[in-house]
């Protein structure tokens, strides 16, 4: 035998009927307090200080890995390993 019941009510009501809490103002607070502390913390940093955060390797580090790229496409041209 199969049993189909339909019930038609919003979150709110079936939450209620449930018991379970409503945490949409817990919600709201916390997002409050995220967005604050997340414009406190854009507005402290430079612009410098978040370019190096994001790219910690100095000019220096992108020449050398722009040497190591360069060395291993040479040699792999030299060894006739093309991707032909």
């Amino acid at each position: 035998m199969k049993v189909t019941v339909d019930v038609d009510c919003t979150p709110e009501e079936a939450r209620a009927f449930l018991g379970l809490p409503d945490v949409a103002p817990l919600q709201a607070a916390m997002m409050d307090q995220m967005k604050t502390q997340m414009q406190k913390t854009a507005a402290a940093l430079e612009p410098e200080t978040i370019f190096k955060t994001l790219f910690p390797m100095h000019t220096e580090g992108f020449a050398d890995l722009q040497k190591t790229f360069w060395g291993q496409f040479m040699g792999n041209m030299k060894n006739g390993k093309s991707d032909k």
